[in-house]
């Protein structure tokens, strides 16, 4: 799933912590990074921002439920607790 010109990345973060399976980063050279891992979140962070919003992000999503998690997010830009 790419995910484009993402605004609220502290939302996006908040969804990702509540998925059940994994959500990785995929890199250009096809690295993967756990984004449920708090230190990996804040290294893509600090690596990815610049003018207050992320261009581009790869992610990979284990579980059928949490793609549609993820995908709520993005059409609704709120975080369902």
């Amino acid at each position: 799933m790419t995910l484009e010109n993402i605004s609220n990345i502290e939302g996006l973060f908040e969804v990702i912590n509540q998925c059940k399976g994994n959500v990785e980063l995929v890199s250009e050279e096809g690295d993967c990074i756990n984004l449920k891992s708090r230190l990996a979140q804040y290294l893509t962070i600090a690596g990815a921002f610049s003018n207050g919003y992320i261009r581009t992000l790869e992610l990979r999503i284990a579980d059928p439920e949490d793609k549609e998690r993820i995908f709520d997010f993005i059409l609704s830009g709120k975080a369902e607790s």
